[in-house]
């Protein structure tokens, strides 16, 4: 087990997507995101099947950064109920960790 994590997150659109892993760089919450532009959803949400169009947020982090995180895409995030799920990294290249070591707080 490694100390990174990988944080996935739903947006309704790439615009949000976009703006999201601007700031969350910026912060220095995270060492890269990948925006995935289009993806399908189909969810169950207040007792009825959805679907929609959304864009997805891969967020490559450090595990003692999960708390900040969570909290500044709760705050900026527009949905009432935002995807925020971390995902260990089992193993992985050693330089890409410190990398991600290096380049978030």
């Amino acid at each position: 087990m490694t100390d990174a994590i990988l944080v996935l997150c739903t947006c309704p659109n790439e615009g949000v997507a976009n703006l999201l892993a601007s700031n969350v760089i910026e912060q220095r919450l995270a060492a890269c995101v990948n925006v995935v532009p289009l993806i399908h959803s189909i969810y169950n949400w207040q007792g009825r099947v959805e679907q929609s169009d959304e864009s997805q947020l891969l967020i490559k982090t450090r595990r003692e950064l999960f708390e900040p995180l969570r909290v500044f895409l709760r705050q900026h995030h527009p949905y009432e109920t935002p995807e925020i799920l971390a995902l260990p990294v089992v193993l992985a290249d050693a330089d890409y960790l410190n990398w991600i070591a290096d380049v978030t707080l």
